[in-house]
């Protein structure tokens, strides 16, 4: 069985909209089998940057502890519904990642620091956290190493983020084959992966509930395929699904659709 946490948090988000992504996690849970699913009570509150160069890093630290709890506690793997994507990096931080491999599928790398950060927003730092670095308050430690995460389906990079990347596996999204990418995670050399998926990853003809959609990206069917071939190969320690931000509820029916295909590969 999947235990499905619903974590609708919104402030890690760079868009004027984040709110959005509370209705989109709401939408979801409304498809789930109720007796396997929990919401997580998320604040309202934005938060504060505690002296930090992350904005509302206080209420980050507070949705890191009930994610903690609440995927400690469960008995069966994990799929955590967002939210922004940096949820990923609290759920992690409650698993062991010593054997894992990452599958990070994300129209964006999520590379910077809050240095190179234009927003200041947490999930545009999600996968550095990951790797280990940047904000210590949040970060994992020991982070996940460089030859255990592959990135599939990243194309809106920034110039900050372009080395990390490299420094990475990715797979582009032309290049999707499902037998390449479970290959891929299979060469990491870990026993266990956890498959981080932000909608956005889609193209645009795919689904529109994203707060910032990029042109090219990969089909539903081609994303699907590949997850099931990983699980074929290794075995699933949990996912994500995030940034699902759908305008309205017009919007939410167009695109459950994509949703509950993802929701099945990873369930």
């Amino acid at each position: 069985m999947t235990r499905f946490i619903i974590t609708p948090q919104w402030q890690g988000s760079p868009s004027a909209r984040a709110m959005l992504l509370v209705d989109g996690a709401a939408a979801i849970s409304g498809d789930l089998p109720r007796r396997d699913t929990t919401t997580l009570d998320v604040p309202l509150e934005a938060g504060e940057s505690l002296g930090t160069g992350i904005h509302r890093l206080s209420s980050l630290l507070r949705v890191r502890e009930l994610l903690r709890e609440a995927i400690t506690v469960a008995d069966e793997p994990a799929v955590v519904i967002g939210g922004d994507c940096s949820v990923s990096v609290f759920a992690l931080s409650a698993v062991d990642t010593s054997d894992l491999a990452v599958l990070w599928c994300d129209a964006h790398p999520d590379l910077h620091d809050a240095q190179s950060s234009r927003s200041g927003a947490f999930s545009g730092m999600a996968l550095r956290a990951i790797l280990g670095a940047g904000e210590p308050q949040l970060t994992l430690s020991p982070g996940i190493a460089t030859e255990r995460v592959i990135v599939l389906g990243a194309r809106s990079v920034d110039a900050a983020e372009a080395p990390r990347l490299d420094a990475l596996a990715h797979v582009a999204s032309s290049e999707i084959d499902a037998d390449a990418v479970a290959a891929a995670v299979h060469a990491t050399g870990a026993s266990r992966v956890w498959v981080h998926i932000d909608v956005d990853v889609l193209d645009p003809s795919e689904i529109a509930g994203v707060s910032d959609a990029a042109p090219f990206g990969v089909t539903t069917a081609a994303l699907v395929a590949a997850i099931k071939r990983v699980r074929e190969t290794v075995p699933l320690a949990g996912a994500t699904i995030a940034g699902f931000a759908p305008r309205g509820p017009d919007d939410a029916v167009h695109d459950m659709g994509a949703i509950l295909r993802l929701i099945g590969a990873v369930a």
